[in-house]
């Protein structure tokens, strides 16, 4: 069984439920109505339920490998990134200014639903770039924006998130990853990162990894910590690909499951110094790493929802296939399949409600996220984000 994207509940939720119409009529979303949502839903299912859900076998049995610092991905994996790409599915929500499609949250999250449904390895990937991309248009600064965000929208490079280190899980005090600065506004890093979702890869050209580190005159504690973006390849000012940076791929992990999604240690500097460079001020970088994993935060729920919806489908479809006992009510003499009996029945209207309510809460808040950035009313705009969050 593949997955097929539940649309009509999907645009249930967001028409009556998350107020599309109400989001229509913000500013930059006028062309964002209920036919626009359900034309980029139907093609993200097709998208989803034709290339990449047919992956997820091919992904548990040949996993992302790694061999001499190079990570291979998945067979068929790289061919599926490019058609995400191609149909703009990395910007979606993201600026026009930047060569995004400026789509409300509200209809950019049926989509990563399915995507996380349809191949929760494979989702990951632009997971990190969102976030990486949220990260840049924050704290960025516009030569930086102008470099980067284009690149990560349109797929050519993708994006990680650096935080953890071998003696530093959750406790980022303990971060020891140093910046040096070399006085012509760069830096070079040294250091060793672990957990790295797809931090090697060769389905992109560029990497743009988000790096936390310490700068040599820096705080104690999590108040001297900074965020630097560290390329895999240098970026030449006309925006072209330079020569390899001292970042290396040094292992990945053996996982019991989403294996196609490599999980990187990262070794900075063992040649000479990873050159990057700050984003935003000295020691604010755990504050502007914050921003890209709220956003991440957000997506990692709607893997939940994904996933959910996706073991629901699975679950149905065995209960009507899967022949068992006589119904208790008689109606029977012989075997039925199981969907017949109360219980199953009940346990799978359970997963259906429990789906369905979270699909909705997560969609409202999507909502009120638009309204908290795009609401000409100052007021409202804080009004909306204190509830988004």
């Amino acid at each position: 069984m593949s997955y097929t994207a539940p649309i009509k509940d999907m645009l249930f939720v967001i028409k009556e439920l998350a107020g599309l119409e109400d989001i229509a009529t913000l500013p930059g979303f006028e062309d964002a109505n209920l036919d626009t949502a359900q034309a980029v839903l139907d093609e993200s299912a097709k998208l989803c339920g034709e290339v990449l859900a047919p992956l997820n076998v091919e992904g548990d049995r040949n996993p992302s490998s790694w061999k001499d610092g190079v990570v291979t991905a998945t067979p068929g994996f790289k061919d599926a990134f490019r058609q995400f790409v191609e149909g703009g599915w990395q910007g979606v929500q993201h600026p026009v200014d930047y060569e995004g499609q400026g789509l409300p949250k509200l209809i950019a999250t049926p989509c990563i639903e399915m995507l996380n449904a349809s191949n929760l390895s494979f989702a990951l990937c632009p997971l990190l770039t969102d976030g990486a991309i949220e990260a840049l248009l924050t704290a960025g600064t516009e030569a930086q924006k102008q470099t980067y965000v284009p690149k990560l929208i349109s797929g050519e490079w993708t994006g990680t998130m650096n935080l953890t280190e071998p003696q530093a899980g959750s406790d980022l005090a303990m971060v020891r990853t140093r910046a040096e600065p070399q006085g012509d506004g760069s830096f070079k890093l040294f250091g060793t990162k672990i957990f790295i979702t797809w931090g090697e890869h060769d389905m992109a050209k560029n990497i743009a990894h988000l790096v936390l580190a310490r700068t040599p005159n820096a705080p104690e504690g999590v108040k001297g910590i900074s965020l630097f973006i560290v390329p895999k390849f240098l970026v030449n000012e006309d925006g072209s690909l330079g020569e390899r940076n001292d970042v290396h791929c040094v292992s990945i992990e053996h996982k019991l499951g989403i294996k196609a999604s490599p999980t990187a240690v990262l070794q900075f500097g063992d040649h000479g110094g990873a050159i990057g460079h700050l984003i935003g001020e000295e020691n604010r970088g755990l504050e502007y790493m914050f921003i890209m994993m709220n956003a991440a935060r957000f997506a990692v729920g709607m893997q939940g929802v994904g996933v959910s919806d996706r073991a629901y489908q699975k679950a149905v479809a065995y209960a009507k296939d899967r022949v068992q006992s006589r119904p208790v009510d008689g109606s029977a003499k012989q075997s039925v399949a199981i969907i017949q009996h109360p219980d199953v029945r009940r346990m799978l209207s359970t997963m259906r409600g429990l789906t369905e309510a979270s699909r909705a809460l997560a969609y409202v808040a999507a909502a009120h996220c638009d309204i908290a950035h795009r609401h000409p009313d100052e007021a409202k705009r804080a009004e909306h984000q204190a509830i988004y969050e």
